[in-house]
């Protein structure tokens, strides 16, 4: 497979988990506003997920409810926002209409057409929860048509590999702004306040019944140990590193436990960090410390499968110094 070919598809797949996860965001932010006091404060933290902070102070003087959502939604001049991933996807998708299937072109463009109408009609708070849960749904549908339609080769490994690996992003993103940024204060911990944030997260990452048939009552360092360490649910940290690592030596070859290049090796250490972490161990030494270091960790991830996939590199030379995407 060309690398041009395995890049779009790699990076459409990531826009589209990317949209699919900022609805989440936002859809259960505006649900948590109903139980609890609703400020600037509880929407900052959403801002800050995306790592967007600095591009939305240039743009918008306050982090209100309209602000945040506009921002996050519709605005194309934050390259996370919902509408600016469809159209990257959208984008990478035509440029492959050889290697995917029509269904899935047909169902990535009836997305992208939808959320261009909405766009224009800045429709989304007249229904907000309706409206996002038709971008998550739309997006689902998409996964669902790609395992359905798509041969599961080598350009379905590496949208697997993408998809998986913002999904990983994704869920330590909702676990790092419960835990640092959303909670008033000490004072509020084991509070009804806290009960309702934390099943917030949990219903960010649709782990909410899961969770309760799991273990019951919601405790913080069962939901830390749910999202980061569970094998079985499919947007845990764990689940989605271990099929990550999966995909990638499916195109390579090379047998599990092994590397044959940067990006197996960094994605296998991090697996391993995390098969062989106890959730005890996170706790005591910082939730929010060890979700940091994963996401930086992933990036690294990211970086070396750029160099080792997509980068052209003159023959005979050794690989250039990563790139940050």
């Amino acid at each position: 497979m060309l690398s041009r070919v395995a890049e779009a598809v790699y990076w459409m797949n990531r826009y589209i988990e990317r949209a699919e996860n900022v609805a989440r965001f936002i859809d259960v932010n505006l649900q948590l506003t109903l139980d609890a006091t609703a400020g600037s404060a509880q929407w900052q933290p959403l801002v800050d997920t995306t790592g967007d902070r600095l591009v939305f102070a240039d743009r918008y003087e306050a982090a209100t409810r309209d602000h945040v959502v506009d921002f996050l939604t519709f605005d194309t001049d934050n390259p996370n926002s919902i509408l600016s991933c469809l159209n990257q996807a959208h984008d990478n998708a035509r440029s492959v209409r050889e290697v995917i299937s029509s269904e899935m072109w047909e169902q990535l463009h009836r997305y992208y057409l939808m959320l261009r109408q909405a766009a224009r009609q800045r429709r989304v708070m007249n229904s907000p929860h309706a409206f996002f849960e038709e971008i998550k749904n739309a997006s689902q549908l998409f996964t669902g048509v790609t395992d359905a339609t798509m041969s599961h080769g080598e350009g379905w490994h590496f949208g697997r590999l993408g998809q998986l690996l913002e999904r990983a992003d994704k869920t330590s993103r909702m676990l790092d702004v419960k835990y640092f940024l959303l909670l008033p204060s000490l004072d509020a911990v084991g509070t009804p306040i806290d009960d309702i944030q934390w099943a917030a997260v949990l219903r960010s990452a649709s782990a909410f019944e899961m969770y309760r048939k799991r273990f019951g009552r919601i405790a913080p360092d069962r939901v830390a140990e749910f999202l980061i360490l569970d094998r079985e649910f499919p947007r845990a940290m764990q689940h989605c590193v271990m099929h990550a690592e999966y995909s990638l030596h499916a195109v390579t070859g090379s047998s599990t436990g092994t590397f044959a290049n940067p990006a197996e090796q960094r994605l296998g250490r991090v697996r391993a960090e995390l098969s062989y972490s106890p959730i005890q161990e996170i706790m005591s030494s910082g939730l929010h410390e060890f979700l940091d270091t994963f996401q930086l960790k992933l990036n690294q991830v990211d970086n070396a499968i750029y160099d080792t996939f997509f980068a052209l590199h003159p023959v005979g030379d050794a690989p250039v110094q990563e790139q940050t995407r």
